[in-house]
Parts: structure tokens; C-alpha cells; sequence
């Protein structure tokens, strides 16, 4: 909870839990994992916005997503019984959590997004791994869904477009 500020629009990252760690929570991967990602783009701010109204008014060292006795969640139990479901729901393949990395990373290249600044965003531990995660859907695809689809659709084919490379 401590991680995330809502003024400024950001959430550091200086924890993690994951297979290495056992689902216990440790410290990220690399030097470059750690870092604080801004959330300013519509995305994120939206992102927050669902944050704020799920948490309510609990504060401090809390997790955000957590079991009943306060752990973090197993990703085999995020996956199956969160996001797999909501992924049906919205009629998208099913993908894993990686998906929203590689959306994200996209998202923030096709912006125009500077570089250097992407690698930071995304806490990789070079430019030759931000590389790996670029680039995953052929520009003249995207500019031919574009031209065809009207300017309040075009956000959510390219998602889809992201969902359907990442899976």
C-alpha cells in the first residue's frame, strides 16, 4: 500500500514475490527492477482510479492484493480464478501476466516514448531486453487497423491486437 501514490501518480516497485522468492516477498530480480513507474498516461490514471475504489481506506504496509492472512496471492490463483476469467468475460485469449507487461511496453513505444526512458518505465536491465518486447505487432498492421476502424475503437483493437501477440 505504501508502494503506491495517488497524488503524484506513481507505484514503486522495491519489492517482489515470485517463484524465486517462493511467494514470500523479497527483493526484485536486478539493480534495474528497481525503480518507480509513472502512471500519468489515460491507462494508468484509470488503472489508480480502480485501485483507490478496491482498497478503500486501508493504509501502510499492507498488500494491495493479498490472502486472508495477508500473504500475496499465488499467480497459478491470480490467473485462474481472476484473470483468465476476466479475459473470457471480455471475449480475449487467454494470456498470462506477462501480457500486460508487453501491452504496456507497446503502448508506450507506439507513443513515441523515449527509450531510455521505457527501459527505466519497464525495469529492464538493458536495451537489448526492451528490445525483445518491442515491436511485437508489424507497424503496417497497425496502420491498417487503424485506417479502418473508427477513432473511439482504435484504443481497444489495439489492445486486443497486443493481447492476441503477447498469448
Amino acid at each position: 500500500m505504501g508502494d503506491i501514490n495517488f497524488r503524484l501518480q506513481t507505484v514503486r516497485v522495491d519489492e517482489s514475490s515470485d517463484q524465486r522468492t517462493k511467494g514470500n516477498i523479497g527483493l526484485p530480480k536486478n539493480a534495474a527492477a528497481f525503480r518507480t513507474v509513472a502512471l500519468v498516461d489515460a491507462e494508468g490514471r484509470e488503472a489508480l482510479r480502480t485501485v483507490k475504489k478496491l482498497i478503500g481506506k486501508a493504509t501502510g504496509g499492507t498488500l494491495v492484493f493479498r490472502t486472508q492472512q495477508g500473504r500475496p496471492f499465488a499467480a497459478t490463483h491470480i490467473l485462474h480464478d481472476g484473470l483468465h476469467p476476466a479475459l473470457k468475460a471480455l471475449g480475449l485469449p487467454i494470456a498470462g501476466m506477462h501480457a500486460f507487461r508487453r501491452g504496456c511496453n507497446r503502448r508506450w513505444e507506439l507513443t513515441g516514448l523515449n527509450g531510455a526512458v521505457l527501459r527505466q518505465q519497464m525495469g529492464h536491465s538493458s536495451a537489448a531486453m526492451t528490445a525483445r518486447y518491442t515491436g511485437m505487432i508489424p507497424l503496417e498492421q497497425v496502420h491498417a487497423a487503424f485506417s479502418s476502424v473508427p477513432r473511439r475503437q482504435k484504443v481497444a483493437l489495439l489492445e486486443n491486437m497486443e493481447n492476441e501477440a503477447a498469448a
